[in-house]
């Protein structure tokens, strides 16, 4: 009699256990990415220019890349090697670009290697994100600049000209660093 009553009790619990496994199925989060590599982008008069860009990385994650041998828009912005690439998988996406000889403006600005790097991953439920960039040959104006913090503005001697160098973006309430 105890082996029947056990077996009820085991046999009921598999029928609980395949009945609302359904229910805890849906109720998990699926994990989602974002991600967007462009090694050259700028607007001026109503114009915008985005060169070697990935566009948005699907949420199911992937990998996307693209490149450019060289640019040159009427002497306004000429690049070579433009590259870029992000990706999403697991719990983490990256983005990567890199520029090399840029001319901004006939060379009013102009810097050897310009590169950046992002990244974020998510574990755990706690996200964290990361990011640098590199300049090589930075000049602004014929005059070499040797250090440059995030987000300097470098005003130029064109009417209404400025650049904005290392550009970090944050999203809303993070704090500025």
């Amino acid at each position: 009699m105890n082996a029947n009553r056990n077996s009820s009790i085991v046999i009921g619990l598999l029928i609980a256990m395949l009945t609302f496994s359904p229910v805890a199925t849906l109720a998990q989060t699926t994990t989602t990415f974002s991600g967007r590599a462009v090694a050259l982008q700028a607007s001026a008069v109503g114009l915008a220019l985005a060169l070697s860009d990935t566009g948005p990385l699907p949420a199911t994650g992937g990998n996307l890349k693209t490149s450019l041998a060289s640019v040159d828009v009427l002497g306004l912005v000429s690049a070579d090697l433009l590259s870029s690439a992000t990706s999403g998988s697991g719990t983490s996406s990256q983005s990567q670009s890199s520029v090399a000889n840029v001319s901004l403006l006939g060379g009013l600005v102009a810097a050897d290697v310009v590169k950046a790097n992002s990244g974020a991953n998510c574990s755990g439920g706690q996200a964290a994100v990361t990011g640098s960039s590199e300049l090589v040959g930075l000049i602004v104006a014929g005059q070499p600049v040797l250090v440059v913090n995030p987000n300097v503005a470098i005003s130029l001697p064109v009417a209404s000209a400025s650049s904005s160098m290392s550009r970090q973006a944050r999203r809303a309430g993070t704090p500025d660093r």
